[in-house]
C-alpha cells in the first residue's frame, strides 16, 4: 500500500504543471480517488488539494528567483486563471507576494512528500462486517464546522434542537439496528483532514420505512458492506481515537477499502463518561471489486 501511495506522489509529481488524470491515481493505487484522497489525508494530516496547492507553490517560489521567470509566466505555468489568484495564493502561503519574494530573494520551501512504514497500533481493534440492504437515515441535519477533538458544540446545540415530540416521532420510523439515535457525518468539505470547513451532520434513526418522515430531513443508503467497529472508554476521547485508526491503521492492513457513504456512529449510556460504550460504522468493499 505504501509503495503505491509513494509512485503516486510521484506520479502528481510529474503533473504540478498538468491535469492530474484520477483514472491513472486509480491505476496506480489500486483503489478508488475517493478512498486515496482519504487515506492521503489520514498518512499526511492535510487535504491532497492542500498538498498539491503547496506544491506547485513551492514550485513556483524557485521559478521566481532562480529561473528569472516573471509573475505572469508563473502564475499561468502552474495553471492559475489570473496573475491575482496566483498572488492571492501565494501571498496566504508564504506570507509576502511574488513580487516581495524576487525583492527579497527570501525562499519558502515544500518538500515532496513520501511515505514509511512506521510500526504503531499494537492494540486489538473490535470489528465485525455486516452486508445491510437499503435503507434511509431520517433525523434533523445542521452544517457543522469540522472538528477532531472534544464535544462539537454545534453538534450540541443540533441535539438540544430536537424536541421530545420529533423525538418521539424518530423513534416510531426506526425498525432496524440498532433502533436508538445515530449520529450521520457526510457532505465534507475538501478541507476535511486539515480540521478546515464544515460538514453535514445528522441525528435521527435508521428504518426501512415508507413515508413522506413530515418535516424531517432523509438521507438513502443503498445496499453496502459495513465494517463496524466498537470501542469502550472516555467520550468522545476514544471514539475519535479509533476513528483515526480505522483509517490510518486498520484500512492499509486489511483487504478492504472505503466506499462513498455517510459515516454513522452511536454511543450508549452517557451517564458515566469514562466509560461509554460506542459504534462506528464504516462502508467498505473488498480491494479490487467493482
Amino acid at each position: 500500500m505504501l509503495k503505491s501511495m509513494n509512485e503516486a506522489l510521484d506520479y502528481i509529481e510529474s503533473r504540478l504543471y498538468d491535469e492530474i488524470d484520477d483514472n491513472e491515481l486509480e491505476r496506480i493505487t489500486g483503489t478508488s480517488v475517493y478512498h486515496f484522497r482519504r487515506m492521503f489525508s489520514f498518512l499526511s494530516g492535510m487535504s491532497l488539494g492542500e498538498y498539491i496547492r503547496n506544491r506547485k507553490l513551492s514550485n513556483a517560489t524557485f521559478d521566481l528567483l532562480h529561473e528569472g521567470m516573471s509573475v505572469t509566466e508563473t502564475a499561468f505555468k502552474y495553471g492559475y486563471e489570473s496573475v491575482d489568484g496566483f498572488s492571492r495564493a501565494f501571498r496566504e502561503w508564504s506570507g509576502n507576494s511574488p513580487s516581495e519574494v524576487k525583492k527579497k530573494n527570501k525562499l519558502k520551501a515544500f518538500p515532496k512528500l513520501s511515505f514509511q512504514l512506521t510500526i504503531q497500533g499494537g492494540i486489538n481493534m473490535e470489528y465485525r462486517i455486516e452486508k445491510k440492504g437499503p435503507f434511509k437515515i431520517v433525523g434533523v441535519k445542521k452544517r457543522v464546522p469540522i472538528q477532531f477533538e472534544g464535544e462539537n458544540q454545534e453538534i450540541i446545540k443540533l441535539a438540544k434542537s430536537i424536541t421530545p415530540e420529533q423525538r418521539k416521532k424518530l423513534h416510531n420510523y426506526a425498525n432496524i439496528e440498532p433502533n436508538q439515535v445515530v449520529n450521520v457525518s457526510y457532505n465534507f468539505d475538501d478541507g476535511f483532514m486539515e480540521e478546515k470547513g464544515s460538514l453535514d451532520h445528522m441525528i435521527g434513526f435508521l428504518t426501512t420505512k415508507e413515508s413522506d418522515f413530515d418535516e424531517f430531513d432523509i438521507v438513502e443508503v443503498p445496499d453496502l458492506t459495513w465494517a463496524i467497529f466498537s470501542s469502550e472508554g472516555a467520550f468522545p476521547k476514544i471514539m475519535q481515537e479509533t476513528m483515526g485508526k480505522i483509517v490510518s491503521e486498520w484500512l492499509p492492513s486489511s483487504d478492504y477499502e472505503l466506499v462513498e457513504a455517510p459515516g454513522i456512529s452511536f454511543t450508549g449510556d452517557l451517564s458515566d463518561r469514562n466509560n461509554v460504550y460506542s459504534e462506528i460504522w464504516v462502508a467498505v468493499k473488498k480491494k479490487g471489486e467493482n
